[in-house]
Parts: structure tokens; sequence; C-alpha cells
């Protein structure tokens, strides 16, 4: 059984490109293209595809936002961001939202379709430097305990949506607070863990998560 695959791409020509290329390869057939997220809302949840392909630079709703809103309605079908950009936040933030393999652009035609595979088989494939930033970035250091204690709980809860892959919007929506608000409280998580982006609180803190299960492993 061929493996139903959806492009959300704003380029005519590469979305063209990419639906030629899936629909002449045996094994694959490209059931949907869209030009917005917008538009990827409303239809692929009708039409339920194996695998998506999703660019992030995408006019309006990007495409982070639209793996966030589209995962839900669609677990089962697996998302695999295909993007120019190779920068750890980027990529932190397409994982969390729900994406399950990260490739670039320029990605050969053969290694495209195996990821395509890959990700229908269960794994999560990556271009190998995009796996290697998320490697390096994850070896980073694990917070010390005081760090992490003097977050106030309002801090710790602002910093737990941020790692879920929440906009500032909406955290300032969820926990019922002004966006400024939002922007304070994300400066005072920045300096008490002696971090100068999100990409780098979000790693301390998943590192934070990871550590009672790996001392448990250990001992």
């Amino acid at each position: 059984m061929s493996i139903a695959v959806s492009i959300v791409e704003d380029d005519p020509q590469v979305r063209s490109s990419l639906a030629k290329l899936i629909e002449g390869t045996p094994g694959f057939r490209c059931v949907s293209r869209h030009g917005s997220a917008e538009n990827a809302l409303e239809e692929i949840p009708k039409i339920k595809p194996d695998v998506t392909l999703m660019d992030i630079n995408l006019p309006g709703i990007n495409g982070v936002e639209c793996v966030r809103r589209l995962k839900p309605q669609l677990p089962g079908t697996q998302i695999i961001m295909l993007t120019v950009y190779q920068n750890t936040e980027h990529i932190f933030n397409a994982l969390a939202a729900g994406a399950t393999g990260y490739m670039l652009k320029q990605t050969p035609p053969a290694e495209l379709l195996a990821a395509i595979k890959e990700v229908h088989g269960g794994g999560s494939p990556m271009s190998s430097h995009i796996a290697r930033k998320i490697v390096q970035s994850f070896q980073q250091p694990a917070p010390a305990s005081a760090e992490a204690q003097s977050l106030s709980p309002r801090e710790a809860e602002v910093l737990d949506l941020l790692a879920k892959g929440f906009l500032y919007k909406e955290i300032a929506d969820q926990i019922k607070v002004s966006y400024a608000t939002v922007h304070t409280h994300i400066r005072h998580v920045y300096e008490k863990l002696h971090v100068r982006s999100r990409t780098e609180a979000v790693a301390k803190h998943l590192g934070q998560k990871r550590s009672p299960r790996e001392m448990s492993v250990s001992s």
C-alpha cells in the first residue's frame, strides 16, 4: 500500500517539484498540496495523510504553529519539517510542536523519499547536521538545583509552556496575564537560569526533567 503524502509549501515551484517526485515514485502518492497553513488546517484533517511535509516560513500562520494545531487532530499523521532553516530554536520549536522529522530542502530526492519511509515506519529522520545540533543542545550541563529552585511557580509554569512550543501571546492567554507580563516572566527566567535565548532555556528545562529518570536508570 502506498504512503499518502500531503505537502504544505508556499513556493509553487517547490510544491510542484515535491509533488512530481512523490507521484513519480512507486509506493508513494501525493494526496494534497497546500500553499498556506490556513488551507492546510482546513483540508488536511479531512484527508488524513500518512505523512505531511511542512515548510516553516509560510505566509500568515507559520509552519510550527500549523503543526501544533494539526497534531492533536491527526495523531497518526507523521509530520516532517522540510525547510531551509538550520537554526536550533526553529528545530526545538518544531519538535516541541509535534513534528517527527526535520529535513533540509536541499536534501537529495532519494534521501527525502527514504525519510518519508522512515517516519512512516516509526522513525524520526533528520539531516545529519541537524541531528548533531540536537545532540549538542542536549549535551549542555544540567541546570544547578539552585537555579531551578530560584524560579517562582509562575515563572516555572511559563517555562513549561515555552518548552511545549507555545507562543508568547498563547502563554498570556493560557495563564490569563498580559503579553507584557509574559515577557517580564521570561526575562526573569533567562536571568535566573543564566541563558540568553528561548532555545537555551528550553534545553536546560528539558535537561532538568530528564535528570531524575537518568539517575534512576543509573542506580
